[in-house]
C-alpha cells in the first residue's frame, strides 16, 4: 500500500513539474481563425412581431475563436504560441490581429485573403443560456494564391517550435496540401503533430501523433457507430488502424475521455467537471493542454490527465473560455493528479 501511495505521489509531482515547463514550450497552431462575439443580456418579454424572445443587450465581448481559442488557451496556460491562419481584409480581421498581438502572439503567419470575409460567430446569451448563434463565413477552400501564402507561413513558422496543433473547423484553411506540408516539416524537425479533426477531412490526418475526435466524430471517421455490439474501444482501435496515427483521444463529454494507443490498454479518464455550463471551446482547451503537456516532456497518458483537468475547468464557464496556468495547477492539486 505504501509503495502504491509513493508511486501515486511521484506521478502527481511529474504532472506539476510538466506544468512548470509550459513556459519553455512554443506551439505552432495551424487552422481556422475566428472572432467569437458574445452579446450578453436579459429576456423579459416575447416579441410582438413573432414568437421569439426579445434580448435586452447589456454588454458585448469579442474574443479569439476557433484556432484562435487554441492559441488563447496555450498562452493562458503559460506557453508560447505562433499562429498560421487566414483573415479577411476587414475590420474583424484587424481585430483578430490586434487580439493576437495583445496576447503577445506574433502575427507573421497571418494571411490576409481579400476575397473572403473573416469568420465571425455571434452568440446571443441571456440568463446564462445561448439564445441564437449567427455565423458570417466562407467555407470554400482558400484560393491557390492564399494556399501558397499559407504553405509559406507554415514553413517559416514551424522552425524552432516544440509541437504543431492543427485546429480544423472546416472553414477552408486545412487541406490535403497543408496537412502534407505540416507532416513533412514536423518529420524533418522531429516534432509531434496534434489534430482537432473534422469528419469530412478524415483522410487528411494519416500518420499524425494524435487526433482528438469526440464520440460522434470518432464513430463517423471509423465508419461504425458505438452500440451494444460495437464498443468505444473497438472504434478507438479501428481509428488507430485507419489513420495509422500513434494515439487517438476520444472526448466523451460528461463521461470524460479515453486514450487509445497501439500495443497498450486504453486509458479511460472520468471527467473532473463539477458543473457543465457550456462546452463551447472545450475541444480547443483539450488540444492546447495535451500538446503543451507533451511538449513539456510528459508522456501521452500524463498529458491526457492534464488535458482532462483543463477541460473540467472550461466547461464550467459560459462562453469561449481559456484556462489560466495557476487555476490549472490548483485543479491538479485538488484532484491529486489521479486517473480513473
Amino acid at each position: 500500500m505504501a509503495a502504491a501511495a509513493c508511486s501515486h505521489t511521484h506521478h502527481y509531482h511529474r504532472l506539476l513539474q510538466g506544468l512548470d515547463r509550459f513556459s519553455q514550450c512554443t506551439i505552432l497552431v495551424v487552422g481556422d481563425l475566428m472572432l467569437d462575439v458574445f452579446l450578453w443580456g436579459d429576456v423579459r418579454r416575447i416579441s410582438p412581431e413573432a414568437p421569439v424572445p426579445v434580448v435586452e443587450v447589456r454588454r458585448e465581448t469579442h474574443v479569439l475563436g476557433g484556432a484562435g481559442n487554441v492559441v488563447h488557451n496555450i498562452v493562458s496556460m503559460g506557453g508560447k504560441a505562433r499562429m498560421v491562419g487566414v483573415v479577411g481584409n476587414d475590420a474583424f480581421g484587424r481585430e483578430i490581429r490586434n487580439l493576437l498581438q495583445e496576447a503577445q502572439v506574433p502575427c507573421l503567419g497571418l494571411v490576409t485573403v481579400h476575397d473572403r470575409p473573416t469568420t465571425v460567430k455571434t452568440r446571443v446569451i441571456a440568463q446564462h443560456q445561448q439564445v441564437v448563434r449567427v455565423d458570417w463565413e466562407d467555407i470554400r477552400p482558400v484560393e491557390p494564391e492564399g494556399l501558397l501564402a499559407i504553405l509559406h507561413a507554415v514553413e517559416t513558422q514551424v522552425r524552432g517550435v516544440d509541437a504543431v496543433v492543427v485546429s480544423d473547423y472546416a472553414k477552408g484553411v486545412i487541406s490535403l496540401e497543408v496537412m502534407d506540408a505540416v507532416r513533412a516539416l514536423a518529420q524533418q524537425f522531429g516534432i509531434p503533430v496534434f489534430v482537432d479533426p473534422k469528419v469530412p477531412h478524415a483522410e487528411f490526418y494519416h500518420h499524425v501523433t494524435l487526433v482528438t475526435p469526440n464520440t460522434a466524430e470518432a464513430s463517423a471517421m471509423a465508419g461504425v457507430a458505438v452500440s451494444e455490439d460495437i464498443s468505444l474501444e473497438a472504434v478507438g482501435r479501428l481509428l488507430l488502424e485507419k489513420l495509422q496515427c500513434r494515439h487517438v483521444l476520444i472526448t466523451r463529454g460528461p463521461e470524460g475521455m479515453s486514450l487509445f494507443e497501439a500495443g497498450a490498454p486504453p486509458l479511460h479518464i472520468p471527467t473532473v467537471a463539477k458543473k457543465v455550463f457550456d462546452v463551447t471551446g472545450a475541444g480547443d482547451t483539450v488540444i492546447a493542454a495535451i500538446a503543451l503537456a507533451a511538449a513539456a516532456g510528459l508522456n501521452m497518458r500524463e498529458a491526457a490527465l492534464v488535458a482532462n483537468t483543463a477541460a473540467g475547468i472550461v466547461v464550467g464557464e459560459v462562453g469561449t473560455a481559456a484556462v489560466e496556468h495557476a487555476r490549472l495547477r490548483a485543479a491538479l492539486q485538488d484532484s491529486g493528479g489521479g486517473e480513473g
